[in-house]
Protein backbone atom coordinates (compact mmCIF):
# COMPACT_ATOMS: atom_id res chain seq x y z
CA UNK A 1 0.00 0.00 0.00
CA UNK A 2 1.18 3.52 -0.99
CA UNK A 3 0.18 6.36 1.17
CA UNK A 4 0.84 9.90 0.55
CA UNK A 5 0.12 13.26 2.60
CA UNK A 6 -2.60 14.89 1.44
CA UNK A 7 -2.51 18.67 2.32
CA UNK A 8 -5.81 20.82 2.34
CA UNK A 9 -6.79 24.60 3.25
CA UNK A 10 -10.20 25.27 4.13
CA UNK A 11 -11.32 28.83 4.32
CA UNK A 12 -14.38 28.34 6.38
CA UNK A 13 -15.69 24.96 4.94
CA UNK A 14 -14.69 26.03 1.66
CA UNK A 15 -11.28 24.21 0.72
CA UNK A 16 -9.09 26.60 -1.26
CA UNK A 17 -5.69 24.34 -1.37
CA UNK A 18 -5.21 20.48 -1.65
CA UNK A 19 -2.34 18.88 -2.72
CA UNK A 20 -0.70 14.88 -2.56
CA UNK A 21 2.63 14.11 -1.92
CA UNK A 22 4.24 11.23 -1.36
CA UNK A 23 4.85 10.10 2.21
CA UNK A 24 8.68 9.34 2.06
CA UNK A 25 9.03 13.19 0.48
CA UNK A 26 8.65 15.08 3.63
CA UNK A 27 9.27 14.26 7.68
CA UNK A 28 6.72 15.78 10.27
CA UNK A 29 8.72 18.36 11.30
CA UNK A 30 8.67 19.36 7.45
CA UNK A 31 5.05 18.67 7.22
CA UNK A 32 4.82 20.56 10.84
CA UNK A 33 6.79 23.35 9.75
CA UNK A 34 4.92 24.11 6.00
CA UNK A 35 1.51 24.04 7.82
CA UNK A 36 3.08 27.12 9.58
CA UNK A 37 4.36 28.76 6.56
CA UNK A 38 0.96 27.87 4.09
CA UNK A 39 -1.04 29.31 7.67
CA UNK A 40 0.88 32.15 8.16
CA UNK A 41 0.54 33.32 4.23
CA UNK A 42 -2.86 32.69 4.03
CA UNK A 43 -4.29 34.81 6.73
CA UNK A 44 -2.05 36.84 9.07
CA UNK A 45 -0.49 39.88 9.15
CA UNK A 46 3.11 40.55 9.97
CA UNK A 47 2.73 41.43 13.55
CA UNK A 48 0.78 38.02 14.06
CA UNK A 49 3.51 36.32 12.48
CA UNK A 50 5.82 37.63 14.67
CA UNK A 51 3.94 37.13 17.72
CA UNK A 52 3.38 33.51 16.75
CA UNK A 53 7.17 32.97 17.18
CA UNK A 54 7.71 34.87 20.26
CA UNK A 55 8.27 33.31 23.91
CA UNK A 56 4.91 32.68 25.49
CA UNK A 57 3.55 34.35 28.12
CA UNK A 58 5.07 37.62 26.76
CA UNK A 59 2.87 40.69 25.52
CA UNK A 60 3.20 40.08 21.79
CA UNK A 61 2.91 36.35 22.09
CA UNK A 62 -0.10 34.28 20.46
CA UNK A 63 -0.78 30.35 18.92
CA UNK A 64 -2.29 31.49 15.47
CA UNK A 65 0.28 29.22 14.07
CA UNK A 66 0.13 26.36 16.73
CA UNK A 67 0.27 23.34 14.76
CA UNK A 68 -1.80 20.55 16.29
CA UNK A 69 -1.64 16.69 16.17
CA UNK A 70 -4.92 14.15 16.17
CA UNK A 71 -4.17 11.32 18.44
CA UNK A 72 -6.32 8.57 16.48
CA UNK A 73 -4.26 9.46 13.14
CA UNK A 74 -1.26 10.94 11.49
CA UNK A 75 -3.28 14.07 11.01
CA UNK A 76 -2.01 17.66 11.75
CA UNK A 77 -3.57 21.16 11.54
CA UNK A 78 -2.56 24.68 11.52
CA UNK A 79 -4.77 28.23 11.53
CA UNK A 80 -8.03 29.09 12.49
CA UNK A 81 -9.62 30.73 9.16
CA UNK A 82 -7.98 29.95 7.22
CA UNK A 83 -6.55 27.24 8.24
CA UNK A 84 -4.89 23.87 6.74
CA UNK A 85 -4.63 20.11 7.56
CA UNK A 86 -2.02 17.54 6.55
CA UNK A 87 -3.21 13.66 6.86
CA UNK A 88 -1.55 10.50 5.84
CA UNK A 89 -4.08 8.92 3.43
CA UNK A 90 -4.26 4.95 1.56
CA UNK A 91 -4.30 4.52 -2.11
CA UNK A 92 -8.59 5.23 -1.62
CA UNK A 93 -8.12 8.63 -0.17
CA UNK A 94 -9.02 7.75 2.96
CA UNK A 95 -7.23 8.96 6.68
CA UNK A 96 -4.89 6.11 8.11
CA UNK A 97 -6.11 5.82 11.86
CA UNK A 98 -4.07 3.87 14.07
CA UNK A 99 -5.08 0.42 16.11
CA UNK A 100 -6.80 1.11 18.96
CA UNK A 101 -5.29 -0.45 21.78
CA UNK A 102 -7.24 -2.66 24.23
Amino acid sequence: MKCNWRICGYDSSTKIFEITVAVGQMTDNQIEQMLKTLAAKAGLDYGEIVGAYAKRRTKIANDLLAVHRESESATFSCGTNPYFVASIVDDDGKVIRYPKMS
